[in-house]
């Protein structure tokens, strides 16, 4: 048997350190998207809990909590189209939805839309962290 050629070995060595490599950095760019979904979740989920305490507030001031409800649903939409995982994607999307369809303009509607968002907002937070499970 002829002893193999010297690059041969170094040829192997420089395909499998390329193979371990690649692998690696697709394991940390997997850890890294998991991360990030993680954090989405929780901004989602932070910004539905962030509009309800501010709309709890401003009963008595319509154009406020008109201005807060879309101020959330905004929040929603640029997080939905930053996020990377298209199911919570679609759940931010819903509920932005959701808070754009509130229109508040005198006390009576106000009053309606702090009691729809009080009733609807464990739905919404719960289709959210659901759709990041």
């Amino acid at each position: 048997m002829r002893p193999l050629p010297r690059r041969i070995p170094a040829l192997a060595a420089s395909a499998l350190a390329a193979v371990l490599i690649t692998t690696g950095c697709s394991e940390i760019q997997q850890v890294s998207e998991g991360v990030d979904k993680a954090q989405q979740c929780l901004q989602a989920a932070g910004i539905v809990t962030d509009t309800v305490q501010k709309i709890t507030g401003l009963m008595d001031d319509p154009a406020a909590m008109e201005k807060a409800l879309n101020d959330g649903a905004a929040k929603l939409g640029d997080l939905a189209d930053k996020a990377a995982n298209t199911t919570l994607k679609e759940a931010a999307d819903s509920v932005a939805k959701d808070l754009e369809k509130l229109n508040v303009s005198n006390a009576n509607e106000a009053v309606d839309a702090g009691q729809k968002v009080a009733t609807d907002s464990v739905k919404w937070v719960e289709r959210l962290t659901g759709a990041c499970s």
